[in-house]
């Protein structure tokens, strides 16, 4: 049989087919060089531009902080006199369950405290003591007559059994103030625990009072038209941070035992740091993030914001976190026993740098330079690190549903649209504060004027990002990282060092749990703090790190 002759188009089509997926995969990475190179100059100007916006704002700022930071009083707090106060929950929840100190006694030791410190901290915003004291008499009165059953059970079943818990305004305690700052024509009060204080209830906490938070927790500092400025107990003329600002200048005043605060953007950590106490991020889902206001219906809430936990003392971290663990959430193992030796330790002193956050305080360089010392840590280079602003302000405002100033209220409108409320807050006749006005605009700008292929380029990076430290990690690593480039600033100078949250943002960004340590205090005597960093699910070692680390540093120190 005579075959055919090949044709001379078929005799081509081989070698064409090669040459033009040659030309396309050439095509494709000069164009992903373009687009690599056409984001790197976006952010190269953005930069650039937060930078000179930062410099001018702060010539408006710096005045008007100095103002309001000279009126307030350099008084101190008085001395911590009851030695309850100066026990840790641990010690103190065992001794309750033995019957050697009773509930009532503690509850009545933090409520005088707080009643000393609070007029100048001014960091409570509704308390619930009598009905505290009631329910600390009752546990008393069962722990007596043995109707909670065996002692030994309960140090499983009710880990915090009689002990006082503070909880953040913006989490939802049945029958007390929900409003987070927000002036509201009426108040709002909560109608249902949210889901971690029921946690907290079925383990024996008693909730004290609710804590005072910024707007709508939209700021680094704790102050709103409701209930005020919160201010720092180690220096009343500087900040307790924000959002969980209430919370810190409480416990670390002895004011309160344990604290539940939230965190999106550094929210628990900041004001840990700022005022020598331990501030834990939790890893995603570990602790049920509804019942919060503001809400968000966004299916990645979960994994950009988490209850957390602060208390002054590194032994009651677990013991709170285990207390809050959502039981259908994320797993996660917190009292699993660990070496500080056995655990592989890195370090960054800044974030590359990336030319957009401010030099770190010489104070802090050295404090974590003493910290890597100690525990033998590995210095890296995390070169995506510098895209930390650009994933975490994008990944935020893309988030749909939050509630805002601007979001639709029952009758299915908002009560006040961008430019109105820009307007009103210009002419100084808005019941908004700045953060809280311009949450709007930034949102509008993220979701209107970034253009899709820089979206898509920075979720990458975040990706990548998450595979570095994941990577990096594994399940026997830490990462030592600041928190913020200076200890605690005068009030509202967080507006002109805006970016500089980014250290801790990036964290919440790609869903590593993180904890801020006390490590010692700068020239002025203020706290210094740094963050320590795991993969997902591994918080134990962040406690074992924690717990040394107060060891060689000494930990929380009174204010008074």
């Amino acid at each position: 049989m005579k075959m055919k002759p090949e044709s001379s188009s078929t005799a081509l089509s081989s070698p064409l087919k090669g040459l033009v997926e040659f030309l396309r995969l050439i095509y494709a990475k000069c164009y992903r060089k373009v687009v690599r190179e056409c984001n790197q100059q976006m952010s190269y100007a953005i930069r650039r531009l937060l930078r000179a916006a930062m410099c001018v704002f702060s010539w408006f700022v710096m005045p008007y902080s100095q103002c309001v930071s000279g009126r307030i009083a350099r008084r101190k707090l008085p001395p911590i006199e009851n030695p309850l106060l100066l026990q840790s929950a641990t010690v103190l929840a065992e001794r309750i369950r033995k019957g050697e100190v009773r509930s009532e006694d503690v509850l009545r030791a933090y409520i005088d405290r707080c009643q000393q410190v609070n007029p100048l901290l001014n960091a409570i915003v509704e308390d619930r003591f009598e009905d505290a004291l009631e329910e600390a008499r009752q546990i008393d009165r069962q722990l007596a007559d043995g109707s909670l059953g065996p002692v030994q059970e309960l140090a499983r079943t009710k880990p915090l059994l009689g002990l006082p818990v503070s909880i953040k305004e913006s989490l939802a305690v049945e029958g007390m103030s929900n409003t987070a700052g927000r002036k509201l024509r009426e108040k709002k009060v909560a109608l249902a625990d949210a889901p971690v204080v029921r946690q907290i209830r079925q383990a024996g906490g008693v909730v004290l009072l609710v804590s005072n938070t910024p707007e709508l927790c939209l700021c680094w500092e704790t102050y709103n038209q409701c209930t005020g400025l919160t201010r720092n107990p180690y220096n009343l003329q500087r900040t307790a941070g924000g959002s969980s600002g209430g919370e810190a200048a409480l416990i670390a005043s002895a004011g309160s035992l344990l604290g539940v605060t939230t965190d999106i953007a550094g929210s628990s950590r900041l004001p840990a740091m700022f005022t020598g106490v331990f501030g834990h991020k939790p890893s995603p889902y570990v602790v049920s993030p509804y019942g919060h206001h503001p809400s968000c219906d966004d299916e990645n809430w979960g994994s950009f914001f988490t209850p957390g936990a602060m208390c002054r003392y590194a032994e009651d971290l677990p013991l709170l976190l285990g207390a809050m663990c959502d039981p259908a959430g994320a797993s996660v193992t917190l009292d699993r026993p660990v070496q500080t030796g056995a655990i592989r330790c890195y370090y960054m002193e800044n974030d590359g740098p990336s030319g957009l956050t401010r030099p770190i305080d010489p104070d802090i360089v050295r404090a974590i330079r003493d910290v890597a010392t100690h525990l033998n840590a590995q210095r890296v280079h995390l070169k995506r690190l510098r895209w930390t602003l650009d994933i975490s302000i994008c990944k935020m405002l893309r988030m749909r549903n939050i509630e805002t100033i601007y979001s639709p209220q029952a009758n299915g409108k908002p009560d006040t649209t961008i430019k109105r409320e820009l307007l009103r807050y210009l002419l100084g006749r808005s019941d908004s504060d700045l953060p809280s006005v311009m949450i709007g605009p930034m949102q509008h700008i993220v979701n209107h004027y970034i253009p899709q292929s820089r979206l898509d380029f920075l979720d990458g990076q975040t990706e990548k990002l998450r595979k570095d430290f994941i990577d990096l990690l594994g399940t026997d690593g830490v990462f030592i990282y600041p928190g913020f480039p200076n200890t605690a600033h005068r009030h509202y100078r967080i507006f002109h060092k805006l970016v500089d949250t980014t250290y801790m943002m990036v964290f919440n960004t790609v869903g590593l749990p993180a904890a801020s340590c006390m490590v010692g205090f700068d020239r002025e005597k203020l706290p210094i703090g740094v963050q320590v960093v795991a993969a997902p699910g591994q918080d134990h070692l962040i406690f074992a790190v924690a717990k040394e680390l107060e060891r060689r540093f000494g930990g929380w120190v009174p204010p008074s």
